[in-house]
């Protein structure tokens, strides 16, 4: 379903928010976008939200436009210029191998990005599923499911991620395998919790008796019911992600030198944070500063998706 073409002809501003304000949306499409403009009015009401969003759209437009922002390569070393001071040339000073620390900032923020969005893809499906299986057919596969992701929260998830990629062996790859062993088993939770609320619903009981396999009633009519609350756990999860990937890069089993890593970056600074400060200081800023975005971020969503929060 598309805007007709003699009405996207016209189409300006009062146009477009008259067609996303229309009180009979004409087909899915309309409907969604209506959806989603409706959510987007009330996420502008938070202020520290759009600061965040703000932040992240930061981080992701650095990251992809990392070589036309400095032309400092990241990885190659010059010794003669080892542990220099901010200045023009080097806006955030030198590493101890003469590195950048500016470029190394911002290509971190790739490998930053590399590991929020493959642990999110991996982690949210995972997660969904276990929590609607175990939530909607209840008995042994309830106590099964539930029993595997208490023995999963019963650890530190940081404590969990490091035995992981002990055991795994250092790597990038490794890494983001150990933080999504230990990252889905509160949307797990949660979508169960969800699914025991949703499961005798009404219409999920005139589904059934249409004749409607379990199968189909978990794929069309639960999870989708389940998607907004886990958006906002996921969210607020990015930071302990964020912090995660960061610990297991400070202490060598993330990304491994010479590539650019904060966890790594901050690891190697801390043996000359007292007479080069600025080594570490970045990294160390640039982890604090997306993780409270995402957290920002989290919060408002909370207040948007959750019915309850409406007035």
């Amino acid at each position: 379903m598309t805007i007709p073409v003699e009405h996207a002809n016209n189409v300006g501003g009062s146009d477009l928010r008259n067609w996303l304000l229309a009180p009979d949306p004409q087909g899915w499409f309309q409907s969604s976008m209506q959806q989603f403009y409706q959510g987007w009015l009330q996420f502008r009401l938070h202020p520290l939200g759009l600061i965040g969003l703000m932040i992240i759209i930061f981080l992701i437009l650095v990251a992809v436009a990392a070589p036309l922002l400095t032309s400092f390569d990241p990885i190659v070393q010059d010794m003669t210029g080892r542990l220099a001071p901010p200045s023009a040339e080097h806006w955030l000073g030198t590493d101890n191998f003469g590195r950048d620390v500016f470029s190394r900032v911002i290509y971190g923020a790739r490998t930053t990005l590399y590991i929020i969005i493959l642990v999110t893809v991996i982690v949210a499906p995972i997660g969904l599923l276990i929590g609607t299986c175990s939530g909607y057919f209840g008995g042994i596969v309830d106590e099964i499911l539930m029993r595997v992701t208490d023995i999963f929260l019963s650890f530190p998830g940081l404590v969990l991620a490091l035995g992981f990629a002990a055991a795994l062996g250092p790597g990038i790859t490794n890494a983001i395998i150990a933080i999504s062993l230990t990252a889905w088993p509160p949307i797990a939770r949660l979508a169960r919790a969800e699914t025991l609320s949703l499961r005798k619903a009404d219409f999920i009981a005139a589904v059934r008796l249409q004749g409607a396999s379990a199968t189909t009633i978990i794929t069309r009519h639960i999870l989708p019911m389940c998607v907004p609350s886990v958006i906002v756990r996921v969210t607020l999860n990015m930071a302990g992600i964020i912090i995660t990937a960061a610990g297991l890069g400070f202490l060598g089993l993330g990304a491994q030198p010479p590539w650019p890593e904060w966890g790594a970056m901050a690891a190697t600074g801390r043996e000359f944070m007292l007479d080069s400060p600025w080594v570490i200081a970045a990294p160390g800023i640039a982890i604090a500063l997306v993780s409270l975005a995402f957290n920002l971020v989290g919060d408002a969503l909370r207040d948007v998706l959750d019915p309850r929060s409406l007035q």
